[in-house]
């Protein structure tokens, strides 16, 4: 038998056992510091809110910012959407469909729970003239730009050095 098999570490690095289990510890501690050093809040790692994860895509246009979420299983009545000032927050709760106390679960990868994420925009917006829309577990939100943060964007031309 050789000796070498047992040990999880090499001197060039980890062996190539996929059952290993300090493998994977090493995988899952080099994941968290990465994730750390990235800049990742806490707020946003699995679990640390409850269970529910809330991810958002924000884009930009010359008149709007849109903000987009995905929010599979929400209903609407259970999301809260604010603005105050340049802040928008987005508040909700996955809401289990029942609760099953005599099955025996073998995996369980669902999450539920209240969620909540903070947006700081560029600039204040205008509160009468955004829009939230819900639709098919997709919440799309608009925000107008003010007029003068449309006219300060100016495009600046880029030539090639020499």
């Amino acid at each position: 038998m050789d000796l070498r098999s047992l040990v999880p570490f090499s001197f060039g690095g980890l062996t190539r056992r996929a059952d290993d289990p300090f493998i994977s510890l090493h995988r899952e501690i080099d994941r968290l510091f990465d994730d750390f050093s990235r800049g990742a809040p806490l707020m946003r790692w699995p679990g640390a809110n409850g269970g529910v994860e809330l991810r958002v895509d924000v884009s930009e246009t010359d008149k709007e910012i849109t903000v987009t979420a995905e929010l599979p299983g929400v209903d609407e009545k259970d999301i809260n959407v604010t603005l105050t000032g340049d802040l928008l927050t987005i508040k909700g709760e996955k809401k289990a469909e029942q609760e099953r106390k005599d099955d025996n679960f073998h995996v369980v990868e669902r999450s539920y729970g209240s969620f909540v994420r903070s947006l700081h925009l560029p600039y204040a917006i205008q509160e009468k003239k955004v829009q939230a829309e819900f639709k098919k577990d997709v919440l799309t939100i608009t925000l107008p730009r003010p007029a003068e943060a449309q006219a300060s964007a100016k495009k600046i031309e880029v030539t090639a050095g020499k």
